[in-house]
């Protein structure tokens, strides 16, 4: 035992040396917040008598007076999946306004009782794609001043103050902590990540089970991105934020670039930052010519020789580190959905990671063997690994990782922490959801499915242990993919 202690300790040094050796980045005067090892724990004293909620865990408690919160699916097909409408409020809008109480006293418990230690008007919908049809829903949440009209940047939960921040209720995921989990090790990883803390949720009164308060993929100083603003309302160059996906049902904010018209992708690209009232036609123009001029630099003959090489226009450990996190989760969402790319006005472009529901062998439709590559095939990725720079640096980035934040020792540790930090707030939410387990079952084949909380949480160390084994043994055959005999056609 003590040598393991000793291994762990050693590990943690490693690590915090890392994490300085990144005081040079762009976001290293940021310290990533592991809230599990930070807050208070499970054993906070309480002299309540337990009748009603207690919990060591932040409490967010909204009230819409009961009026129906809009975004459920509106299904126009065979298909209960498919929809293209949601339902709206009864002013047609897409929100309807609520009031917000948190409760998060530094070392005390917590009940909706409580004086709350952030009270605030805001705007509340449901989010989310096939999520909207989960019994425990997603939501958007946007604080507002008194008026419920203009934006309220707020702190929340110890993280900086915004406006937009995503209330993330894991029911898929039934270990409940995916999203935690890997969001902070990414933050660890990457130059951003959102940040995220574990809550628990009211809504007009009724108790809603274990949340991930997360923070959404846009601008803002000193949190979010921290992206150059413009310097007057009349500069066409700016600095912005796209994401791959379905497309956003505001049609200004969906471009075509370069990968649309050559065949490239089938999702839709749409602007997530600037927002719509600074979304100009020359700034959409701008952003429009400006990521298809990276998209054809990475699909030229000329894709890796300079001047006109693609790392001109990106920056290459941001996408190899984004290539290694989706690749050891298997989340091949990525490059496809739920794909975030960011670009500072005076920077290159680089990746943000989003929505981990599926990774690890949670992807509903079919098993994801952990023994195989993916992310070579799509969309930007595709090209990317034709190049030995590339996939050198993602090789020489893997095995570096592997000491630190991808070891099993650290995830594993990680994992058991987490839990054993979530103590009773995983029985009160399995009270209400746990019906999930017999009931909903959406991973094929249906044996995947775990029958318990305990059986979720092997599963998942499991696919870990199994993962980085695999990828051990065989992170060199991506040099495959480069290799002269596969990319010869794609240079001069």
């Amino acid at each position: 035992m003590k040598y393991r202690l000793a291994g762990i300790a050693a590990l943690l040094l490693m690590m915090t040396v890392s994490v300085a050796a990144l005081s040079l980045d762009t976001q290293a005067d940021k310290i990533r917040v592991h809230q599990h090892l930070s807050a208070a724990q499970t054993d906070t004293d309480c002299s309540c008598e337990g009748d009603a909620l207690c919990s060591h865990l932040p409490l967010i408690v909204i009230d819409t007076e009961d009026v129906s919160i809009p975004g459920e699916p509106i299904v126009t097909g065979k298909d209960k999946y498919h929809y293209r409408e949601v339902t709206k409020a009864a002013d047609g809008s897409s929100t309807v306004s609520c009031s917000v109480k948190v409760i998060d006293t530094e070392g005390a418990s917590h009940h909706i009782t409580d004086q709350p230690s952030l009270e605030t008007e805001g705007q509340i919908r449901i989010r989310g794609n096939s999520s909207r049809f989960f019994d425990k829903k997603n939501y958007l949440l946007k604080t507002t001043d008194d008026s419920g009209t203009e934006n309220r940047d707020v702190e929340m939960l110890g993280m900086d103050a915004h406006h937009e921040w995503a209330l993330h209720g894991p029911y898929l995921d039934k270990t409940l902590i995916r999203n935690y989990m890997w969001y902070n090790i990414a933050g660890e990883i990457m130059d951003y990540a959102p940040n995220v803390r574990f809550c628990e949720i009211v809504i007009n009164g009724e108790y809603q089970g274990l949340y991930v308060l997360t923070e959404t993929i846009t601008n803002g100083s000193p949190g979010r991105l921290n992206l150059t603003e413009p310097e007057n309302d009349s500069q066409t160059m700016v600095s912005y934020v796209l994401r791959l996906d379905k497309g956003s049902q505001n049609a200004l904010k969906n471009i075509d670039t370069f990968t649309s018209y050559a065949l490239r992708r089938n999702n839709v690209i749409d602007i997530v930052y600037p927002g719509t009232g600074s979304l100009t036609p020359d700034r959409i123009e701008y952003i429009r010519q400006d990521f298809s001029d990276f998209e054809k630099s990475l699909y030229s003959y000329d894709y890796d020789t300079e001047p006109y090489a693609w790392w001109n226009y990106a920056d290459i450990d941001s996408f190899a580190d984004y290539f290694i996190i989706h690749e050891f989760t298997c989340n091949y969402d990525a490059g496809g959905l739920s794909t975030y790319i960011y670009k500072d006005v005076r920077g290159k472009y680089k990746m943000c990671i989003w929505d981990f529901n599926s990774a690890c062998d949670n992807y509903t439709e079919s098993q994801v063997t952990p023994q195989r590559f993916q992310l070579q095939y799509i969309t930007w990725f595709y090209m990317l690994c034709k190049d030995e720079t590339f996939i050198d640096r993602v090789i020489e980035r893997y095995r570096e990782l592997r000491e630190t934040w991808l070891s099993d020792e650290y995830l594993f540790q990680y994992i058991d922490d987490t839990i054993a930090y979530l103590g009773p707030a995983i029985e009160r939410n399995f009270s209400v959801w746990g019906y999930t387990f017999d009931e909903y079952q959406p991973l094929s084949p249906s044996e995947r499915n775990p029958e318990d909380y305990d059986a979720a949480i092997e599963q998942l160390k499991t696919f870990i242990a199994e993962r980085g084994a695999w990828m051990d043994e065989n992170i060199e055959t991506l040099k495959q993919y480069c290799h002269e005999s596969k990319v010869k056609k794609f240079n001069h």
